[in-house]
């Protein structure tokens, strides 16, 4: 009997192995979707799904259908340029044709915009509907119809304002993995004219001290769809280096540079930068104290001879199109990163929706003052992932040990 079963796992294992290897399916990051609810008698929604491309040469993007879904009507745009890219429907879902292959280390961001009719997703019954969703992004925002308000959502959100006066719940989800969303709203809201929202003001919080804290405009932006993100390399902390990267999408018309101011009590060395979208290096230079004013380049705040900014030169952006850059530098901050007694101590201040930390090779975490998803990196290297839906900074103390040796 038991040499019959090994015959069988043997005759089974060959079989696979003649099988050829399924073409591997680019893979996708930075995903961003948006949820519009149309009248609720149809089960009708829009959604307008943002998201980049990753993988060497990778030329389509396949968005599946969910189940029970139709698909009404599709398209898609090169964020990049602004043009409309091909698109097809399939029985599984729709098929993004790529403006260009992925380059090496790079992103081929799209946004697909499809119309699906699903009743078991966008319910409703009298004056009341519901939307459950299962989603795979960590970000996204569903906005109501006219005329309804927020009863009830399962997760923690945001609840903004459109500018027509509909309710939007917009939410990130730290933990990695599906998420049930569910939200319910019901008929009685206001429409039209009345419906729309005081334009946000600079006025910052009433409490003591008013000129620290974030603007009514700050604090209502939407944190969900903020593009921004870091990741930090801590290196050995008897060095007090770090490396980072951080990714950065400009869209303002005309905007053709980026500047970094290095935080005081830190050195930056090695600057560099290329376009995410095309691989394109770009130029950068490192300037300090007076040469930022002859340069005439506006930090927003004031220029001592002790102020230091990095500057990346870009192509001036033009209406309708967009450009992801990916800037990398190396720190040295003795105050922020450092050695105390035999703990590796990392202090830094995050004001980007993500940010994540990669500890040095050969260490283990012992406290991470806030939450984060921890996991390890291709390399056996200890990550946290930092999710901050907060319009103000958190102040993050990480502390670790090294693994005791062989």
């Amino acid at each position: 009997m038991r040499i019959l079963v090994a015959f069988l796992a043997l005759a089974t294992t060959s079989l696979h192995a003649q099988r050829p290897t399924p073409p591997a399916i680019p893979s996708h990051t930075d995903e961003y979707i948006r949820y519009e609810l149309l009248a609720p008698a149809t089960g009708t929604y829009r959604v307008t799904l943002d998201t980049s491309v990753i993988g060497k040469d990778a030329r389509e993007y396949v968005d599946g259908l969910p189940r029970g879904a139709s698909v009404a009507s599709a398209s898609a745009v090169d964020l990049m340029t602004g043009t409309s890219l091909p698109t097809r429907k399939t029985a599984t879902g729709v098929v993004v044709s790529l403006a260009r292959p992925v380059p090496a280390n790079g992103q081929g961001r799209i946004r697909l915009d499809t119309v699906l009719t699903n009743p078991a997703v966008y319910s409703h019954a009298g004056d009341a509907i519901a939307f459950r969703q299962t989603l795979d992004s960590r970000r996204a925002a569903v906005v109501l119809p006219a005329g309804f308000e927020l009863v009830s959502c399962n997760l923690p959100s945001q609840v903004l304002s459109e500018l027509d006066g509909r309710v939007t719940i917009s939410f990130m989800n730290q933990a990695p993995g599906r998420t049930d969303l569910v939200v319910e709203g019901r008929a009685g809201a206001a429409v039209g004219p009345a419906a729309a929202p005081v334009p946000l003001s600079n006025r910052r919080n009433w409490e003591p001290p008013p000129s620290q804290g974030p603007t009514e405009r700050a604090r209502l932006a939407e944190r969900a769809r903020q593009d921004r993100d870091i990741t930090y390399f801590l290196r050995d902390p008897s060095t007090h280096a770090f490396s980072l990267f951080h990714d950065y999408t400009e869209s303002r018309e005309g905007i053709d540079n980026y500047v970094n101011v290095v935080r005081t009590g830190s050195r930056v060395s090695d600057p560099s930068a290329y376009i995410l979208d095309t691989g394109e290096p770009l130029r950068q230079e490192t300037l300090k104290g007076t040469a930022i004013t002859d340069a005439r380049i506006d930090i927003g705040e004031p220029v001592t001879p002790e102020t230091e900014v990095v500057v990346i030169r870009f192509p001036p952006v033009k209406a309708g199109q967009s450009v992801r850059l990916r800037i990398s530098e190396t720190y040295t901050a003795p105050v922020s990163y450092r050695l105390e007694g035999e703990d590796l101590v990392f202090e830094r201040s995050f004001g980007r929706p993500r940010n994540s930390v990669v500890l040095p090779a050969g260490w283990y975490l012992t406290a991470a003052s806030i939450p984060a998803v921890i996991s390890r990196t291709p390399e056996g290297l200890v990550r946290l992932d930092f999710m901050n839906g907060r319009p103000d900074s958190i102040d993050v103390l990480i502390k670790a040990r090294r693994r005791p040796g062989p």
